[in-house]
């Protein structure tokens, strides 16, 4: 009898826990200050849903497909604290004039390459991403993509360098970072 009894106390403590720890829902652009353990910081206005798609250009020779999804619910770690997001995810494919594939992180096969955005600037209509550089880290950054209309975004890639040497990055690993790097507005169209 005390060991079902038990049972049922640990049960209910487990509920009564989960209830009074349920997280906090707060809007897309709170700021990380404001964001206590555990929060959900969702996308209430679908402020991110138009930048949802695929896109293409074309820089120096090489054609750039990004496919650009929304996450919810995402796991972010902050130094301070872990909470949820909303947030846009890209992948994408680097090809080269003659259809050869640069790098392609579409298909999984560089799980360590990230690109994920960090915040959504409504006054502007653009977003800012955290680029995790190519291999080794090289090339990490941050990237705004601006939306000029309902088919365009513009593009500006801002990295940061990394020094590498062959304790932090093995030699003949490839370290080319194959994303337009350009301050100039580079235009991708949606398909």
């Amino acid at each position: 009898m005390k060991t079902v009894f038990s049972k049922y106390l640990v049960l209910l403590n487990l509920i009564l826990i989960t209830i009074s720890c349920k997280s906090q829902t707060l809007p897309l652009n709170t700021l990380m200050d404001d964001i206590p353990q555990g929060a959900y910081v969702k996308d209430l206005n679908n402020e991110l849903n138009p930048y949802i798609g695929t896109y293409k250009a074309n820089y120096k020779g090489n054609e750039i497909t990004l496919f650009i999804i929304k996450e919810e619910n995402r796991p972010t770690n902050r130094i301070t604290k872990t909470f949820f997001r909303d947030a846009l995810s890209i992948k994408y494919i680097v090809k080269n004039s003659s259809g050869l594939v640069l790098q392609d992180t579409s298909n999984g096969n560089f799980p360590n390459i990230k690109l994920y955005s960090l915040g959504i600037n409504s006054n502007n209509n653009s977003v800012t991403f955290y680029y995790s550089g190519t291999n080794c880290k090289v090339g990490w950054g941050s990237i705004i993509l601006k939306r000029l209309n309902s088919t365009q975004l513009s593009w500006e890639y801002y990295p940061n360098s990394r020094i590498i040497n062959d304790t932090t990055c093995p030699p003949g690993t490839d370290t080319t970072v194959y994303l337009p790097v350009t301050d100039d507005e580079l235009i991708f169209t949606k398909q």
